[in-house]
């Protein structure tokens, strides 16, 4: 399949101009594909620094996606909706979303390829069929599936543009100096432990919004909504303005009484424009139990 961009934002790297235009495809997808000779202008392949010109015609020849080789497992999935373009799944906290060395069973995505089949895009390629996002395998909550490319296409554009609105929940270490604030700092990879993210100069924009929603000693519960999507986004961004998330193993601190094997996040409420009827949808999960507990727990030490 080809796709063509007209550039009319001239200087960029190709890759990062392309990506951009192409939100289904990262922007390592797209240095692969370059490196393959997929990319060309005028019928001549471009490396992944080339910058734009004005008026340049990129043709992306996308190859068709491989044969997945998943096995499908009959894990029960929580699911919120679903019709013949999109699922809506409430993830389960320690669910991996999918298969990565380590973790090549018992993913969101072996569930999903057992209950959908053949249902599911391909735009991703071998092993991320569907997964337009993804949260962390502690964090709980609301993840939205495509079951065709052109639901995968729209979600991922709305994705970019901000116009899919995902709120989080968490309880933090002590209470952010404001109510309400906003942090936006950019995100990359730790340049030490490559587990991590952190907040550096030069990193990808990265916009967190919160609101304290309770108080208590020591902590708060709050609501986070996001308007970019980075890894670890979140977590990074409490840790960095010092309040990290209750039970995070990597932003958090060493020692954490409450043992809760992950993080205290929960992704609660998911909105979007559904791709086929441009309806706006939004649905909702309640806190897991381990997350209420929690709760119960810091409001009865309030008294």
């Amino acid at each position: 399949m080809k796709q063509q961009i007209v550039v009319t934002d001239a200087g960029k790297r190709l890759d990062k101009l392309i990506s951009e235009q192409l939100p289904e495809l990262t922007r390592s997808a797209v240095q692969h594909l370059m490196q393959d000779g997929c990319v060309t202008i005028a019928g001549k392949p471009v490396k992944k620094n080339t910058k734009a010109s004005a008026g340049d015609v990129i043709t992306v020849e996308l190859p068709e996606p491989k044969e997945v080789e998943i096995e499908p497992e009959n894990i029960p999935l929580d699911i919120v909706y679903e019709d013949e373009d999109i699922i809506v799944v409430n993830k389960p906290k320690g669910m991996v979303v999918h298969p990565a060395p380590g973790n090549w069973s018992g993913t969101l995505v072996n569930a999903l390829m057992y209950h959908c089949g053949d249902s599911l895009s391909g735009i991703n390629g071998e092993i991320r069929p569907g997964i337009v996002h993804r949260i962390d395998k502690d964090t709980s909550g609301l993840l939205v599936v495509a079951k065709n490319d052109r639901a995968h296409q729209s979600l991922a554009e709305q994705i970019k543009v901000h116009s899919a609105g995902r709120r989080y929940y968490a309880v933090v270490y002590g209470t952010p100096r404001e109510q309400k604030g906003t942090v936006n700092a950019p995100i990359a990879r730790h340049p030490v432990d490559r587990k991590k993210m952190a907040v550096l100069a030069g990193g990808r924009e990265a916009i967190t919004h919160y609101e304290v929603l309770e108080q208590y000693a020591g902590y708060s519960y709050l609501t986070f909504l996001l308007e970019t999507g980075r890894t670890h986004q979140i977590r990074v961004h409490m840790a960095h303005i010092g309040h990290p998330i209750i039970g995070d193993p990597l932003y958090g601190p060493a020692k954490d009484k409450w043992k809760l094997q992950g993080q205290c996040l929960h992704a609660g409420e998911l909105t979007l424009m559904h791709p086929a009827t441009g309806e706006r949808m939004t649905f909702q999960a309640p806190l897991p139990a381990y997350f209420t507990t929690v709760l119960q727990k810091l409001r009865n030490q309030n008294g």
